[in-house]
């Protein structure tokens, strides 16, 4: 099981700095209800506020039982989601994406961890035949991750690469290539082993359709006929609103 290869020191490696990421991508969102789907024994909302936390997932210790491509909660009724390495695992990405979409509500916000297949990580999977944790997944770039989301309506409001150092198994050899972390940083941004980003779901607003004001003038009073006295040297225009006097 993946929960399983974050007690190895590689795993240990990529928990450390995805921990960091997940904190600091959930500590400003708020709301009612978090949901975190897979992974239970982590808990990738320690650093959230929202009151209520549920975990999703076949995993023993999961609050909630049930696969993350079907989720038992009401649409629009959540305000975050967290995907920690649920796509790469699952045979129905795209239908976890779209539950999650379901789920969250209008501005709600959805923070995704991945391998990344461009980085010296996926070209250890590529070589690996055995297909191990985490080899065994199917590693989802980051930009075809995007063009997912946009279909959906989210819009990717934040996200870093990290864990440039190689896939070493041994613990005192990824210490030895921390010095990697900055360099790979700063030199090939996106090159790190994993990703952790974060999205928001944007629903399309009404469109108010005012009136047009030139087509909406009040009428303008319409002049009465001019009556004019015969019979007298000097005839006299009168001209009045309303209705014409009857005379007798």
């Amino acid at each position: 099981m993946l929960s399983d290869w974050f007690d190895t020191p590689q795993g240990q490696y990529v928990l450390a700095w995805e921990q960091a990421q997940f904190d600091s991508a959930v500590d400003d969102v708020f709301g009612y209800y978090a949901v975190q789907v897979g992974l239970p024994r982590l808990d990738f909302l320690r650093e959230n506020r929202i009151p209520l936390h549920v975990t999703v997932g076949l995993d023993s210790g999961s609050s909630v039982r049930a696969e993350p491509w079907t989720l038992p909660l009401a649409s629009q009724s959540i305000d975050l989601v967290v995907l920690p390495h649920v796509l790469e695992f699952s045979p129905h990405p795209h239908h976890i994406l779209r539950e999650a979409e379901r789920v969250l509500m209008p501005e709600g916000s959805i923070v995704i961890a991945g391998f990344n297949p461009l980085s010296l990580w996926g070209a250890r999977r590529t070589l690996d035949m055995r297909r191990e944790y985490p080899w065994s997944g199917r590693f989802i770039g980051l930009l075809r991750l995007r063009d997912w989301l946009h279909l959906l309506g989210f819009e990717l409001n934040g996200g870093k690469f990290g864990c440039y150092a190689p896939p070493f198994i041994r613990s005192k050899w990824l210490e030895r290539a921390g010095f990697m972390e900055k360099a790979g940083d700063r030199w090939w941004p996106i090159g790190g082993g994993v990703y952790v980003v974060r999205a928001v779901k944007h629903t399309v607003g009404m469109r108010i359709v005012m009136p047009s004001w030139k087509d909406m003038r009040a009428p303008e009073k319409a002049l009465a006929p001019a009556a004019r006295r015969q019979g007298a040297r000097r005839t006299a225009t009168v001209t009045r609103i309303g209705p014409r006097r009857k005379h007798g």
